[in-house]
C-alpha cells in the first residue's frame, strides 16, 4: 500500500524587501514544514514581479473571459496545497495592495477545505491597532471573508506587533519560535485524516 503524499503548504510572501521581518517569517515557516516531512512552496510576490492588476477580461462572466498564464500557474500550485499561508505587513490598516491583487486574480476555485494561515506584522502595538479599528477590520474583511467566500477550512492568524528596525535579538527569536510552533501545528492538522 502506498503512503499518502506529504501535505503541501503554499506560502505567499508579500513584502518588497528580501531581508524583511516578513521574509524571515516565510523562511522559518518553510524550514519548519520541511523538517516535519511536508512540502513547502514559497511564492515571493515582489521577487516574482507578480502583476496584481485585475483586468476586465479576467472577471468571470465577461464576454471575452480569459485566465492569464501567470494566474493559471499560481492556481495549479494552490490546487495541490493543503495549507495556504499569507505573510504580509499591515500598511494603512490592511494588507499591501499586491496581496489584495493576488487574492483577486488567483483565488477563486480549488480552495474549498484548504486551511488558511496568516502571519501579519505591524510597527504598532496590538492596543493601538484595536483602538483604531484596524485589527477588527482586517480579521473581518480579509481572513473571515476569504474563508467564507472560498469555502476554506480552518483559519488562524498570527500577528507580530511592534516590529521595527533594530528590534532586539531576543524579541526576534521569540517571534520566530511563534512561527515554528504555528507551522508545526499546521503540519499536524494537515496530516490528520
Amino acid at each position: 500500500m502506498n503512503s499518502p503524499a506529504p501535505s503541501s503548504h503554499v506560502v505567499i510572501l508579500c513584502h518588497p524587501a528580501p531581508d524583511s521581518f516578513n521574509a524571515a517569517v516565510a523562511t522559518r515557516y518553510c524550514e519548519t514544514v520541511r523538517q516535519c516531512g511536508q512540502q513547502a512552496v514559497l511564492r515571493d510576490l515582489y521577487a516574482m514581479h507578480f502583476d496584481p492588476v485585475l483586468r476586465a477580461e479576467e472577471q468571470p462572466g465577461s464576454a471575452d473571459f480569459v485566465v492569464h498564464p501567470d494566474v493559471l500557474a499560481e492556481r495549479a500550485l494552490i490546487a495541490d496545497a493543503k495549507v495556504v499561508v499569507l505573510v504580509y505587513p499591515i500598511w494603512l490598516g490592511s494588507p499591501p495592495a499586491m496581496l489584495k491583487g493576488y487574492v483577486e486574480r488567483v483565488f477563486c476555485t480549488g480552495l474549498a477545505g484548504k486551511d488558511l494561515l496568516s502571519f501579519s506584522s505591524s510597527g504598532n502595538s496590538q492596543v493601538w491597532l484595536e483602538e483604531q479599528g484596524e485589527w477588527q477590520s482586517l480579521l473581518h474583511l480579509f481572513d473571515r471573508y476569504i474563508r467564507h467566500a472560498f469555502a476554506m477550512g480552518s483559519t488562524e492568524h498570527v500577528h507580530f506587533r511592534s516590529v521595527v528596525k533594530g528590534m532586539n535579538e531576543r524579541f526576534f527569536s521569540q517571534n520566530m519560535e511563534d512561527v515554528r510552533q504555528a507551522a508545526t501545528r499546521a503540519c499536524r492538522e494537515s496530516a490528520a485524516p
